[in-house]
């Protein structure tokens, strides 16, 4: 019991990251944390013989899928290819899902499907899909708080290519509210330490009081922002990061905003 305690323990900032990330909300997302963990214990005796990191997962998601506030309901597995295709388009939220498993938390595909509750076959196609959706997503204004230049350059470059529009940049806590509200951008690219010494986190509070817009942070430190403890970021990428993190982090933050 105190090995399992002790990889839940390491698992659980990626698993609360997770949970923000399919229910667009940190409280949401920690209630079902919560939740996992206690249907974990209850369960405990049937894993199915999982690996503990899936099954937690596993677990979550089935969680979030049993709450009324859900957006989609998995049924039994199917083998017809057509069928298959017809329900895998019906249900667009798990497709968010298995691409947030497969980009931020870097499951393969046979673990999404055990994750998922589906085969292998079905995650395939679920993550085909969830990549043509990123690139139909309508595009959207973001403006970058970042103090290091050339990673908000590589942040802009990265949103352009997905047909987004970088309205602006800011590197201190200041200029950061002063162009939220003249440009009034679609989303938020956020560090967490600006040149000011002041925090990101502090600069989206007072951008928030203003007005509403999804907000991803990016840190290179993800575990002391995945505590469950106070108010925290809902989405969170992690430097160094990569082109496919951040575009499945923009479509994710605009899918669950605009839900």
């Amino acid at each position: 019991m105190a090995s399992m305690a002790a990889e839940i323990a390491q698992s659980l900032p990626y698993l609360r990251r997770y949970a923000r990330a399919i229910t667009g909300d940190q409280r949401r997302g920690d209630i079902q944390v919560q939740r996992c963990l206690e249907r974990l214990l209850t369960d405990r005796g049937n894993s199915g013989g999982l690996p503990l990191r899936t099954l937690l997962f596993r677990t979550l998601t089935r969680s979030w899928n049993d709450q009324p506030e859900a957006e989609a309901m998995f049924a039994a597995p199917i083998a017809n290819d057509a069928i298959l295709d017809h329900r895998v388009r019906e249900i667009a939220p798990a497709r968010r899902q298995a691409l947030v498993l497969s980009v931020l938390e870097g499951f393969s595909t046979d673990e999404i499907g055990l994750i998922l509750e589906i085969s292998q076959a079905e995650a395939e196609q679920l993550l085909v899909l969830a990549k043509n959706d990123l690139r139909d997503q309508r595009p959207t204004r973001i403006m970058i708080i970042e103090d290091e230049p050339i990673i908000a350059l590589d942040l802009a470059g990265i949103c352009e290519r997905h047909g987004h529009q970088v309205v602006g940049f800011a590197a201190t806590r200041a200029e950061a509210v002063a162009k939220a509200r003249e440009e009034r951008p679609g989303l938020i690219l956020a560090d967490i330490q600006l040149a000011d010494d002041s925090s990101g986190i502090d600069a989206i509070t007072d951008i928030l009081e203003h007005m509403t817009v999804p907000v991803i942070f990016i840190t290179a430190f993800p575990q002391r922002l995945l505590t469950g403890q106070r108010p925290e970021p809902t989405f969170l990428i992690t430097k160094p990061f990569d082109a496919d993190t951040l575009a499945v982090s923009i479509s994710q933050a605009l899918a669950t905003a605009a839900a």
